[in-house]
């Protein structure tokens, strides 16, 4: 590695589904030698492409892992990472995003900016990451790059630029007019790997430099130099317009836009050009962490690889050779034989093998310096935990992880499958942190969850096929509760009359709904219950919260209060008491009014404005509340609270009625009471499933 920092680039490809990311990876491999031969995604050799290495992926062609290659171009190093594009794992676009410097936004020449390009570039909004446009697949018909560049404009707010001007449309594009330096390019040989600079032809000469001077009209807003160039009329230098746009993306108040055609591989060197001579090296970034010891203040890190370590796992993989941990090192250097600590666990940990990835192939190398991103073996941690040097308590700020919104019942189909199928999840929780896996302790069934149909989808087959794990899925639940809406006296005398000792207690009091789950008020006085016996009656209280009497939910609101009793010298026990404790409560829950309540959830939908009309629509009929609505620009954001057992299947038909524009949130809100209608049918369900299970 070569030890000069200004020299490095940490790159990530993102888009929307099918804009041609994985394509051009492959393209940029071939064209800086990672790779000799190119393969598509949809590959008739049957190779795939080489960022797409999972079966699941080559099948679907579609990128679920987001995969981590480096190669070089003219000098300079270049992390990328290659990010999938479907909502479902929004946690590979964030996480490869907060190990990035810069990025390429990838947009497809027909679609333009589609919803998926939104979500993209508000994750690149929240962390800050500087942007380059390409246009790709300039050649299909109805590929219109000037289109795209007003959209960037109108939709995302960006101030995009062109860079360059296509040469010839849709099936007749031959190539570029690069406006830095006003040369025609060209891109000959079998795979475009010969560039050709030739003179700008003479019926695109007028619109050249009608775009050339809006982009150094642009550039001139960062260099003083510039604009006194422009103003005295002199021949603006290259370097000079290139230093300026520059100076735009790394405050990310200007797009360069880029334009060609991936697949026939034309425009992918200048962009490379561009990626070296526009992103930031890690030096240009600040990068900041939070120092555990003084209350999480910001501390800046610097990109000295002589400071004391400071590194960042990203993503954690399960490889052949046990688990591979992606690493991006901010500050200082990570060697083999170091140790550090892993700040989550407080644990030191032993650096064995250093390695640096090409997708699935790897090199060893001795040691990563700040600004790098490589890979360690064999080291145990989760994704998102920070290594220190053994005297620095900071990190890396968290990661935002969004929480699950779907959860299914999975049932193994043997008992091989379930030794089979608990090695899978123990790997993809720990691999994805919006994956969650728990048993329900009522049915002691295993539930999955995570950010929707199609994510639980891929997990549920990766089991069948990573780990021949036969798994039957099941129907949702929503976890009811139940508790009581008035107060409701109680005095219940336990006694048991069978030769030898008894067993006798009375427990008097009251219970009345509370905010809390449950609150246990001793109030007796003069020993009407001996002291020891105490526990015991919030004991058999708290036993009954488990199942309540109405409808065997968990119940939940109650506070008990005791303020009288009796005990007898000898029959009374532990035993006793626990049991005046459960008759007290039965007696008093049935005359408090029971109700069921059930989990309403905070849902808020993003559409684009013109379907707000049918969203709110689709909310109402689930008994949704409309609690706001505002405009931010194009989009419209909708909240509103929905019942949790109203929302199964709402993706599918939220993406339907809106063309597949509208993506949502949901997270829990709060416990409501259920309509009376829903309730009878709630008790007609229980009484059927009693009488199947009977």
């Amino acid at each position: 590695m070569n030890s000069d920092i200004t020299s490095v680039r940490n790159i990530g490809i993102s888009a929307h589904i099918d804009s041609g990311k994985t394509t051009l990876t492959e393209r940029i491999l071939f064209y800086t030698q990672r790779i000799h031969a190119i393969h598509d995604v949809k590959g008739k050799d049957g190779v795939g492409a080489t960022m797409d290495s999972m079966e699941l992926e080559k099948e679907r062609g579609i990128t679920i892992a987001s995969a981590a290659t480096f190669c070089e171009w003219k000098g300079h190093e270049v992390n990328i990472i290659d990010t999938p594009g479907h909502v479902d794992f929004t946690i590979e676009v964030e996480r490869s995003l907060r190990v990035l410097d810069g990025a390429i936004l990838v947009l497809c020449a027909v679609g333009g900016v589609q919803s998926q390009s939104i979500t993209v570039d508000q994750q690149m909004k929240r962390y800050k990451v500087p942007c380059i446009a390409f246009v790709n697949k300039c050649d299909r018909s109805g590929g219109n790059p000037f289109r795209v560049i007003e959209q960037l404009k109108e939709k995302l707010g960006h101030s995009a630029v062109a860079m360059q001007i296509p040469i010839g449309a849709e099936a007749k594009f031959e190539g570029v007019v690069d406006l830095v330096s006003m040369k025609a390019l060209y891109f000959d040989g079998d795979n475009g790997e010969i560039v050709r600079a030739e003179e700008v032809p003479a019926d695109l000469r007028e619109d050249a430099e009608a775009y050339r001077e809006a982009l150094v009209d642009a550039a001139s807003m960062f260099s003083d130099e510039l604009t006194e160039a422009i103003l005295e009329e002199r021949e603006i230098p290259e370097s000079l317009l290139i230093e300026a746009i520059r100076q735009g993306v790394l405050q990310r108040e200007m797009t360069p836009v880029f334009m060609g055609s991936a697949y026939k591989n034309k425009g992918v060197q200048p962009l490379l050009d561009g990626v070296m001579n526009l992103l930031p090296c890690p030096s240009d970034v600040s990068n900041e962490a939070l120092d555990m010891e003084k209350d999480e203040a910001l501390v800046s890190l610097s990109s000295d690889p002589k400071a004391p370590l400071v590194a960042l796992a990203f993503k954690l993989e399960d490889g052949q050779y046990g688990q591979l941990t992606y690493i991006r090192v901010y500050q200082g250097t990570l060697a083999k034989g170091d140790s550090v600590i892993n700040v989550r666990t407080g644990k030191k940990v032993k650096i064995g093998r250093v390695v640096r990835m090409h997708a699935s192939q790897m090199e060893e190398i001795e040691s990563i310096p700040a600004g790098y991103i490589g890979a360690l073996f064999g080291i145990d941690c989760a994704s998102g935990d920070t290594f220190t040097a053994p005297n620095l308590s900071l990190t890396m700020t968290s990661m935002f992880v969004p929480s699950p919104v779907i959860s299914l019942a999975i049932v193994p189909k043997d008992n091989k499958s379930q030794v089979n199928m608990s090695k899978a999840l123990n790997r993809f929780t720990k691999e994805d942190p919006t994956f969650k896996t728990f048993v329900d302790e009522e049915t002691g069934d295993t539930i999955i969850s995570g950010m929707g149909e199609l994510h639980l989808d891929v997990y549920v087959e990766r089991m069948r096929r990573e780990y021949k794990a036969e798994v039957e899925t099941g129907q949702p639940r929503v976890a009811y509760r139940e508790t009581i809406t008035r107060m409701a006296e109680f005095n219940y005398i336990h006694k048991k009359q069978t030769g030898g000792s008894g067993q006798y207690g009375r427990v008097a009091g009251y219970m009345e709904p509370v905010e809390e789950e449950f609150v246990f008020d001793n109030q007796i006085t003069g020993g009407a219950i001996p002291t020891q016996y105490i526990p015991s009656c919030e004991k058999g209280f708290r036993a009954c919260m488990d199942k309540g009497p109405k409808m065997e939910f968990p119940v939940t609101g109650i506070k008990v209060v005791i303020n009288d009793g009796a005990s007898h010298s000898v029959d009374s026990s532990e035993m006793a008491f626990q049991a005046a404790a459960r008759g007290a409560f039965l007696e008093a829950y049935a005359k408090a009014a029971p109700v069921i309540h059930e989990p309403i959830m905070k849902v808020v939908v993003e559409t684009p404005t013109e379907f707000q009309g049918a969203v709110m629509g689709l909310l109402n009929q689930r008994r949704g509340i409309i609690v706001g609505s505002q405009d931010e620009g194009p989009m419209c954001v909708i909240e509103g609270q929905v019942p949790l057992s109203e929302m199964f299947g709402f993706s599918t038909v939220l993406r339907s009625s809106t063309q597949g524009k509208a993506q949502f949130t949901m997270e829990f809100s709060a416990y409501k009471q259920v309509p009376k209608g829903v309730a009878e049918e709630l008790v007609k369900k229980l009484a059927k499933d009693k009488k199947n299970a009977a």
